[in-house]
């Protein structure tokens, strides 16, 4: 799908304009800053944008200000002492350098042991942690379908974990398969059951109506709890880019 992309700046704030080939616009506030984008058919005018954004002005600034207050962690450097998150516990990084196998434990005194040989690199060191998250992650989410799938009452023919930049999760509904973003594996379950619970929601409804929240309130009814939790855990350092 062709697109192109241009600025404006609405009331003081600027917007990414997305134009491609779509039905309707949409307007979203992302991490980590508040990057604000609006995606709109190609016939949309700049003037429209603008009347839809200022439309939307209070509730883009409090969500900037939600961006704006929430905990961020610093970059990570993989060394002794450093804190990572799992399943939305912190845990203390014991690095440990020792010719073998790289490898990841979770201690019980709220560690995350890390094997690595001697020398490895900041990236070797990340990539052996992201692989170990993506596998927790994984199985836990494969345990949650196993609970879910009878309650929502839909099928999902397949589902998988990935790196998202702008979504907690997606749905492509004529498939039938989920994507969930690897950093849950950092948050609380209940978070990831929320997500899972949502995306597999988007089976039943597509957009989010009323008739989209009725089936939440009926299938998982804390799920507004579970998703203040999920916004106001830290956000991960990381060199977004749009």
């Amino acid at each position: 799908m062709s697109e192109t992309k241009h600025w404006l700046t609405v009331s003081g704030i600027d917007v990414q304009v997305v134009r491609k080939a779509i039905k309707n616009l949409h307007l979203a506030v992302y991490p980590p800053n508040g990057h604000v984008r609006v995606a709109v058919p190609e016939h949309v005018s700049d003037d429209n944008v603008r009347l839809a954004v200022v439309a939307k002005l209070s509730w883009i600034k409090k969500q900037q200000q939600d961006f704006k207050d929430q905990p961020r962690q610093s970059e990570r450097q993989y060394i002794s002492g450093e804190c990572h998150y799992f399943f939305g516990r912190p845990y203390r990084l014991e690095l440990i350098e020792c010719r073998g196998k790289p490898k990841i434990s979770v201690l019980q005194i709220g560690k995350l042991k890390m094997n690595v040989n001697p020398g490895a690199s900041i990236a070797s060191k990340e990539h052996l942690l992201t692989a170990w998250y993506r596998a927790e992650l994984k199985q836990c989410i494969s345990g949650l379908l196993d609970k879910w799938l009878p309650i929502v009452g839909v099928q999902v023919t397949d589902w998988g974990v990935r790196k998202m930049k702008t979504k907690w999760g997606s749905c492509n509904i004529q498939a039938a398969r989920i994507w969930l973003n690897l950093e849950l594996a950092k948050k609380p379950v209940e978070c990831i059951e929320y997500i899972l619970v949502h995306e597999m929601v988007h089976l039943l409804e597509r957009k989010h109506n009323e008739a989209f929240k009725n089936h939440m309130d009926r299938i998982l009814p804390q799920w507004r709890s579970y998703r203040m939790l999920l916004n106001k855990s830290p956000l991960k350092h990381e060199a977004w880019d749009y």
